[in-house]
């Protein structure tokens, strides 16, 4: 474990930071209650601008980071995921050491002991920042129409991740096709399997607690054989 543990520079209003460059766009974490540790996955170091292991993840450093007029709100959530037991979710920014802004969705779920108490969090970040690079956008552009025939199931999906995350429609389609890479389910079966929970959600706020549950375990209620893998849904997942 390295010693570095920089203070990420503080953003001046009205001030524009270097582009974020194509690189790491989700990555895992955990949050233990009782000892107030916090585990990340490489790529969410790499998001902050650190190599793997190069700093112990701590509040403290997570708070350091987060967007000035971030910070508060993301402060409350922690907390209040440690008094009530609650996942860390969120949608905030935050500053890497280089300067740089992200804004991130952090989707998650509770960790539940052998008695089903929560005993911490745990989840991903998704980066939601502009740039996207362009082979990317290029090789989603080629894919599109080779999903005419799941077209409108998908874009029903989208329709309900933008309402519930407050997201435009490419990174709702983003979320759902990294949903689909992570679980192995074909991001039509995954879309309807999201559409054929939908009524369970209750009303918001309270709605954002069970549907990233939801979102995050969609592949374990898959029962049926999708049969033979479409093989333009194959290149789009």
């Amino acid at each position: 474990m390295g010693s570095r543990a920089e203070t990420p520079p503080e953003p001046q209003p009205g001030a524009v930071g270097p582009p974020v460059p194509a690189g790491p766009r989700t990555g895992s974490f955990r949050f233990w209650f009782a000892t107030r540790r916090w585990e990340w996955s490489p790529e969410v170091y790499e998001m902050h601008g650190y190599t793997p292991g190069e700093v112990e993840p701590t509040t403290d450093l997570l708070l350091a980071h987060k967007h000035p007029d971030d910070r508060e709100q993301v402060a409350e959530i922690i907390s209040r995921s440690i008094a009530h037991g609650e996942p860390f979710s969120s949608r905030h920014r935050f500053i890497d050491v280089q300067g740089r802004e992200h804004q991130v969705m952090v989707v998650a779920d509770r960790i539940l002991d052998s008695d089903s108490r929560p005993v911490g969090t745990a989840g991903f970040y998704i980066d939601l920042s502009s740039t996207i690079a362009d082979a990317g956008q290029q090789a989603l552009v080629a894919q599109l129409p080779g999903l005419m025939d799941a077209r409108a199931t998908i874009e029903q999906a989208k329709g309900v991740l933008m309402y519930m995350y407050q997201i435009d429609a490419e990174q709702a389609l983003e979320l759902l096709r990294w949903r689909s890479k992570e679980a192995d389910v074909e991001l039509r079966t995954l879309a309807e399997q999201l559409l054929a929970e939908l009524p369970s959600v209750p009303p918001l706020p309270q709605a954002l607690t069970m549907f990233d549950h939801m979102l995050l375990t969609l592949h374990e209620r898959v029962h049926d054989d999708p049969g033979p893998r479409n093989t333009a849904e194959e290149s789009e997942r």
